[in-house]
């Protein structure tokens, strides 16, 4: 194969992967304007003030719902240990199912509270690890929801050390070990 067909090959795989990611962030900024206007209205229906962020980065969309001022209307759209919260984003995920025919993996947050929450993850993380450093064997950690435990896995692999998902459903947690 000459040098130039090779170029030629080249440039058409760079041609066709940066088609592919300009369609994907299209898809995912849809995605994000489909949801956005479904939360709105859920706010308006509501009569909670909020604002909706929407932003596309690492092959997901994340839209955020923060008001100006505390707002005890969006901590309870938050709910204890963010179960309103995780539903209102299932919604979120189906409205956009329902006009796509895709599902969607996008990530709701309101005031804050997975930013707050991944800062409590990593803490959780890093003392797993130290005690399995410290007695050795495994620890299971208490039952989280997947996007939790991705960041529970992400912070133990950075540490140098070994994650795995055990269990179904609610129950389903992480188990940290040495190796």
């Amino acid at each position: 194969m000459s040098a130039e067909s090779t170029e030629e090959i080249t440039d058409a795989v760079t041609e066709a992967q940066e088609e592919t990611l300009s369609k994907t962030a299209s898809r995912l900024e849809e995605e994000g304007d489909i949801a956005a206007d479904y939360l709105e209205e859920l706010l308006d229906i509501a009569d909670i003030d909020g604002d909706i962020d929407i932003e596309v980065r690492n092959g997901r969309t994340y839209i955020s719902i923060a008001a100006e001022e505390e707002s005890p209307a969006l901590e309870r759209l938050v709910g204890r240990d963010g179960e309103v919260l995780e539903a209102l984003q299932e919604l979120a995920r189906l409205s956009v199912l329902s006009a796509t025919d895709s599902r969607s993996r996008l990530v709701l947050d309101i005031n804050g509270y997975r930013k707050d929450r991944a800062g409590v993850l990593q803490q959780i993380a890093e003392d797993a690890v130290a005690k399995v450093k410290e007695n050795g064997g495994t620890v299971a950690l208490e039952p989280m929801s997947a996007y939790e435990r991705k960041i529970v896995h992400d912070a133990v692999a950075d540490l140098g050390f070994v994650s795995e998902s055990e269990g179904e459903g609610a129950g389903r947690h992480i188990v940290v070990s040495a190796d």
